[in-house]
């Protein structure tokens, strides 16, 4: 039977959404657990500040003290997320080891929408060998081979030809076209 792959909150001591989320990622890796965790996100969104006068961007998280963690829940991936340094538990879990309520899809959407990030997999139609022209930062306009792709994480590591020299780059789904 395939698992459902849903969204969880993760309550983190306030200033730690961070190092959760990298502890988080690190011990997916180190446990193998890439079939049952995936993306680990620190809800933020921009916002201007004027400081001495000077205009400033500055990441301000949305909701202090959660990080959101895309997980297909099991004993084991309950188990990796809840030990994770730093996370002091699952939101909507009633305790005594009863597992979490996931997030409904349309607060996923909500949450993911403010922070510019899409929700929904890009479903992306390439495949590693051919050529992606990229859609945007320092290296927009220009194409690339397409050395690596990464459904789970929705990053594809491009080669670009810059100067001469061959210059690997990692980018998201919605940053590459086919060509």
């Amino acid at each position: 039977m395939e698992m459902e792959k849903n969204w969880y909150v993760v309550h983190t001591y306030s200033g730690y959404e961070n190092k959760v989320k990298e502890n988080l990622e690190a011990r997916v890796e180190t446990m193998g657990m890439q079939d049952k965790i995936f993306r680990v996100i620190v809800p933020e969104e921009e916002e201007t500040d004027f400081k001495d006068g000077k205009k400033k961007t500055v990441m301000r998280k949305t909701f202090p003290g959660y990080v959101l963690v895309e997980v297909i829940m099991t004993d084991d991936s309950w188990y990796v997320v809840r030990n994770t340094p730093g996370v002091t538990g699952f939101i909507g879990s009633s305790g005594g080891g009863a597992k979490p309520t996931p997030l409904l899809e349309e607060e996923v959407d909500f949450i993911l929408k403010q922070m510019g990030v899409n929700a929904r997999l890009a479903d992306i139609d390439i495949e590693v060998g051919e050529f992606v022209e990229v859609l945007e930062g320092p290296f927009a306009n220009m194409q690339g081979k397409v050395e690596e792709i990464d459904t789970s994480k929705q990053k594809v590591k491009v080669t670009v030809d810059m100067f001469g020299r061959e210059t690997k780059m990692e980018l998201d789904f919605n940053q590459i076209q086919k060509i």
